[in-house]
């Protein structure tokens, strides 16, 4: 469970500001399963998605997310991930493998998380920011995982790995792109 709480240069949940952050989105009572709600919603609510809003800077380590207030779903899951830890919730990351465009067959990874909650065990979180007008609503209803996508088409499914850390590729991806169009253009893959 430890690795699951630990800090690195992109989840850097040491950082000042995600600390501060961390510290205002705790429940009151101290009850882990308010403060991971609390923490969710933030980061579903309050960051915005890079590709949704077509802003700029790409970003990548979770203070950057948090100062730029954007990131993909990637970032954000960075984010989301180094609040929890801040706050000692173990977090992880999971993936979906989904299908960009059918007519060129091209598929995409999209990045969540996983949350350790004692009650419940690990659950799977997508903080992507919801777009109602096109069908994509993630909730934070545990026990249930209500996540922005659902595979269904060929070639798409749930990653079944829990990770520690963000998958290479998404780290490269984002640290390399000097844009969010550069994103879009170039989205990463299994």
């Amino acid at each position: 469970m430890q690795a699951y709480l630990q800090a690195t240069p992109i989840i850097d949940w040491q950082h000042p500001d995600i600390l501060a952050a961390a510290a205002d989105l705790k429940c009151r009572s101290g009850a882990k399963f308010g403060t991971a709600r609390n923490t969710f919603e933030f980061v579903r609510d309050e960051i915005r998605h890079s590709g949704d809003f077509a802003l700029n800077p790409v970003t990548c380590r979770a203070s950057e997310v948090l100062t730029a207030g954007t990131g993909f779903c990637f970032a954000k899951s960075h984010l989301l991930a180094a609040l929890l830890r801040a706050n000692e919730i173990p977090s992880g990351f999971r993936y979906q493998r989904l299908l960009l465009d059918k007519a060129s067959g091209r598929y995409c990874l999209h990045g969540l998380n996983s949350v350790y909650l004692e009650r419940y065990g690990w659950l799977r979180i997508d903080a992507r920011g919801n777009r109602p007008e096109a069908g994509i609503i993630a909730e934070f209803i545990p026990p249930q995982e209500r996540l922005a996508y659902t595979p269904t088409e060929s070639g798409e499914r749930d990653l079944p790995e829990n990770y520690a850390e963000p998958l290479p590729q998404v780290v490269q991806l984002l640290q390399r792109c000097a844009d969010y169009q550069a994103v879009i253009d170039n989205p990463p893959d299994v």
